[in-house]
């Protein structure tokens, strides 16, 4: 072996996570490539997912990027060839696997917060349409840029836009390949708060406070049936709310909200 192979170090990883109290913080960590989507950027996120599932005492999801980029969508040179050619079962494969783990985001039973700090293009769009909540700095610019590639949305971006924005400002997004600043109201209803970019990070970890200090069974309950509520008729929607309802009344969490209100103390959650 020689001295520089002794001394080689593995690859950065992708995605950086970290703990924050009850919140887990992922990273998008490639900022050379504007954090675009790699296969080994979807492994580890899949393996954080999985972390995340497993642990009932994460009660918040913060997700954001590194460098001047939120996302900017899929990282398609990575399937080329030397001649930058792409074999499209290859684009198809990619891009469904990339489906299947955003999908697993919107699944996720804790609140997502997206932390926009920058580009949130293409497949970085479909990530902040499977988050909860999206909190965008000045400085960042959405859009959906599919149709300038001769592409279109593969991980939801086609099916979930129009359910957050509206169908026409959906077909603008799609069509024009634009993006745009956070306050154009070509986003509304998707971008949940604006801030300066020195304060996003504050912003981001004081939100995700305030979530964590919630009932944890409460906010699943309510994310659970807000999501349902488009795919339901209003009789069944409601009553699945009335469902939802009793069996938290019949929580702990329930309990102690009600003993924390009369006895004008901040409750404490357990999740049960």
């Amino acid at each position: 072996m020689t001295d520089s192979q002794s001394t080689a170090t593995a690859p950065s990883p992708t995605l950086a996570k970290h703990r924050e109290g009850a919140a887990v913080w992922l990273r998008l960590q490639r900022p050379a490539a504007m954090n675009a989507i790699s296969t080994d950027l979807l492994d580890e996120l899949n393996l954080a997912l999985d972390e995340i599932e497993a642990d009932a005492s994460v009660r918040v999801v913060v997700l954001t990027g590194t460098g001047r980029a939120f996302c900017a969508g899929a990282d398609l040179k990575a399937l080329a060839n030397a001649a930058g050619e792409v074999d499209p079962s290859q684009v198809v494969q990619f891009v469904s696997y990339a489906g299947r783990t955003i999908e697993r985001l919107a699944a996720l039973a804790q609140p997502v917060i997206a932390g926009v700090n920058g580009l949130a293009l293409a497949g970085g769009l479909e990530l902040l349409l499977a988050s909860d909540i999206v909190v965008a700095s000045t400085a960042a610019r959405i859009g959906d840029a599919h149709a300038n590639y001769g592409l279109i949305p593969g991980a939801g971006g086609s099916v979930r836009l129009a359910r957050v924005v509206g169908t026409h400002m959906a077909k603008y997004l799609a069509f024009t390949g634009s993006h745009f600043p956070p306050s154009s109201p070509v986003l509304a209803g998707l971008v949940s708060e604006i801030v300066d970019p020195e304060a996003l990070e504050s912003r981001l970890a004081e939100l995700a406070t305030t979530l964590a200090d919630k009932s944890p069974l409460g906010l699943r309950r309510m994310k659970r049936l807000i999501n349902d509520a488009p795919d339901q008729s209003l009789r069944d929607a409601l009553a699945a709310e009335q469902q939802a309802l009793a069996e938290q009344c019949g929580s702990e969490d329930f309990a102690e909200g009600i003993a924390a209100f009369a006895a004008r103390r901040t409750p404490i959650y357990q999740g049960r």
